[in-house]
């Protein structure tokens, strides 16, 4: 559709009328469209119109349009176009888990997290990290060395190879005993986690004798799919036993297959094949196996390192003498490590190559000394998690180990948990490993890993705190936290509410008109400033700029900064939107930065 010059000059006039009536922010929206139109030719076409009605709906403006002038705008502005300005600043409401097909989807369309080797049909346990993956899980890395070892006088950071000599392996007991039970399935050949697996009788309600009729065997979930998976064989089971219609004993008493007698494994079916078709539990041995060296015999044979923490232990020599600390004092290491999960599964919660963020915190011996050293650094991993990384604290849990659950060398562990789409599961470990690990090098090198104490004159082995964290797991659980929902104006939307100072991309620069020169100028100038400063941002031209607005709020932007004609005309400064209230303020450009840097990086 297109504008007579007679139309254009009485839009004119109307909105200049207008602006007589109109509160300053509704008169500097008056002004930006004039300007348009005196800058088109009288073939404006309703695109323009369009785009300018998007700029008042992003500001949220409650504007009127005289009678007089109503019906020429109903004609161009459909109602689709003002989202958000009836938006308010109200609180977002309470956001439920989303389903892990939602985050999976999400990951793979925005360039998050793709499947390895994709082209040749991927493969299982492996995954990359795209554009945006990538930069949020250097955030993360970078935000958990800040916190745990730049802004702390006595941890010290360390990087080791991946590639031990073997016989660290030996002395750590990971050749022996670093192991998961697994099963089989003999039909269908899938390999099974027993520890994953679950088993329960099925007896019949209105049986006294609660005799057992045959078992249910699923694999690990959260409630509802455990329970969905446990009814569906149960009624399978009926059938088979002329049974159908009748009443089972509610609920299943699921306990894991690794406590099942011999007699019970012939009766519990795989999950696989729905018969009794599973071996007995056998430890696997889950350390990936390479060579060293052009020879191809057992001499050269090496292991890629299942964790970063024996690095650090075989090196705390080295560091103790070369860095002037005294114990108390910590090594931190981050980096690849490598499992070969019998059954990887949960996404990058469980694959076979992942990263760790671990600490070795050395203290000297004494039952009274490390329980307060463990709740320090239990104190220290909840604030990192609550308040840096910014997790849901609804979603978060505390697991204390006690009794056959604590490591045979262990003192005592705490789990963080979080609540993930599957269920809730170990996010962050917090253990107090006594001396077992210096002991065993000590013992396997025969070079003394001693600690002289200046103070108390004494030689000890001393005993070390260890918080551990996956990488992998921690970038699941932001985006499972930060995924969130809300209604603008009627129409729903699906954002990622990101902290800013973990956000992949920190803000979005949004001239308002791509084909207006002096706008696309500021606005380019802007984007080169904020890219010197550090920052990861975006430039963003095409559309609507309520279009953009959903695009940046959907991978996590937390700021739009709009260019309009006040900024260049007025010398009004720019507008920056709030993704997670949709607010806007306006400030000189000159107070973009240090905004900025305030709400990223906190000062």
């Amino acid at each position: 559709m297109k504008f007579s010059s007679i139309t254009v000059v009485t839009m004119l006039f109307l909105l200049n009328n207008c602006c007589h009536q109109w509160q300053h922010q509704q008169r500097s929206f008056a002004i930006n469209v004039v300007r348009a139109f005196t800058t088109t030719t009288t073939t404006t076409t309703t695109s323009t119109i369009k785009t300018i009605a998007h700029n008042a709906a992003a500001k949220r403006l409650r504007w009127t349009i005289p009678a007089a002038s109503s019906s020429l705008f109903s004609t161009t502005v459909d109602d689709s176009i003002k989202a958000e300005e009836i938006a308010a600043a109200a609180p977002l409401p309470p956001q439920k888990i989303p389903e892990m097909e939602e985050i999976v989807s999400l990951c793979k369309r925005r360039g998050i997290i793709f499947p390895s080797s994709e082209i040749y049909n991927g493969y299982a346990g492996f995954f990359d990290y795209g554009p945006l993956g990538s930069e949020l899980k250097k955030n993360l890395k970078d935000a958990w060395w800040k916190h745990f070892v730049t802004q702390r006088e006595d941890v010290v950071g360390l990087d080791s190879s991946i590639v031990h000599n073997p016989t660290t392996w030996k002395s750590s007991g990971h050749l022996d005993g670093f192991s998961d039970p697994m099963v089989d399935c003999k039909e269908t050949k899938l390999r099974f986690r027993a520890d994953q697996l679950f088993y329960a009788p099925i007896m019949l309600e209105d049986d006294d004798e609660k005799k057992i009729l045959g078992y249910v065997c699923v694999q690990e979930g959260n409630d509802t799919e455990m329970l969905k998976a446990g009814k569906k064989q149960s009624k399978k089971l009926l059938k088979e036993l002329d049974l159908k219609g009748s009443k089972i004993s509610q609920p299943f008493e699921f306990q894991e297959l690794i406590e099942a007698t011999s007699d019970e494994m012939e009766s519990i079916p795989s999950p696989a094949s729905g018969k009794p078709t599973l071996t007995m539990p056998r430890d696997f041995n889950l350390m990936f196996e390479t060579r060293v060296g052009a020879a191809v015999d057992n001499d050269n044979i090496a292991y890629l390192r299942p964790e970063t923490a024996q690095g650090i232990f075989i090196n705390f020599k080295n560091v103790l003498s070369s860095s002037r600390q005294k114990i108390p004092f910590g090594i931190a290491q981050m980096g690849k490590a490598f499992r070969n999960e019998i059954t990887p599964r949960n996404f990058i919660f469980r694959s076979r190559e992942f990263e760790q963020m671990e600490v070795e915190y050395f203290i000297p011996p004494g039952d009274d000394v490390w329980p307060a050293h463990h709740e320090a650094w239990i104190a220290a991993s909840k604030d990192f998690l609550t308040n840096v990384i910014q997790l849901r604290q609804d979603l978060l849990g505390w697991d204390v180990h006690e009794g056959n659950k604590l490591a045979h060398y262990a003192q005592a562990c705490t789990d963080v948990t979080f609540t993930f789409p599957f269920g809730t599961q170990e996010l962050m470990g917090i253990a107090a490993r006594g001396n077992y690990d210096l002991t065993q090098h000590t013992d396997g090198s025969g070079k003394s890993l001693e600690y002289y104490d200046e103070q108390t004159k004494e030689r000890y082995i001393p005993h070390c705190i260890e918080p551990s964290l996956g990488v992998d797991r921690l970038l699941l659980a932001v985006i499972c936290s930060a995924y969130a929902e809300d209604e603008i104006g009627g129409e729903k939307r699906n954002f990622l509410k990101f902290a800013p100072a973990i956000a992949p991309i920190k803000a979005v620069v949004l001239p308002l008109l791509k084909n207006k020169p002096q706008l696309v100028e500021v606005a380019r100038d802007l984007f080169t400033k904020l890219q010197q400063r550090g920052y990861n941002v975006q430039y963003d031209a095409a559309g609507a700029i309520g279009r953009r607005y959903r695009r940046a709020d959907e991978i996590g932007v937390p700021f739009a900064i709009t260019i309009d004609f006040e900024t260049v005309e007025d010398d009004a400064g720019v507008t920056i939107r709030d993704r997670d209230t949709t607010d806007q303020v306006r400030m000189p450009i000159d107070d973009v930065i240090p905004y900025l840097s305030k709400q990223i990086d906190g000062y």
